[in-house]
């Protein structure tokens, strides 16, 4: 069976959830999906329906789905023995 590579794995579900929560914070500010955005917000500090609050978020966002992603090849690696 194919190993995942844990580092690999982070860094695509780190930048497709860092691209996701960008344009939701950007698209906040036009007055779509602020419940989602305020939400989030009170998870990743700094995070708004603003430029620099899309930025923020966005970090925070990678960092999160990159945890993520390696503890999910982590785990499918160990299942997989």
């Amino acid at each position: 069976m194919n190993k995942i590579q844990p580092l690999a794995l982070g860094v695509a579900v780190g930048a497709l959830w860092a691209f996701y929560v960008f344009f939701a914070g950007i698209f906040a500010m036009f007055g779509w999906g602020v419940v989602m955005v305020t939400t989030l917000g009170s998870f990743y500090i700094g995070y708004s329906a603003s430029i620099l609050g899309a930025i923020i978020g966005t970090i925070w966002a990678f960092m999160d789905g990159f945890v993520a992603g390696a503890i999910i090849a982590w785990i499918y690696n160990w299942m997989a023995r």
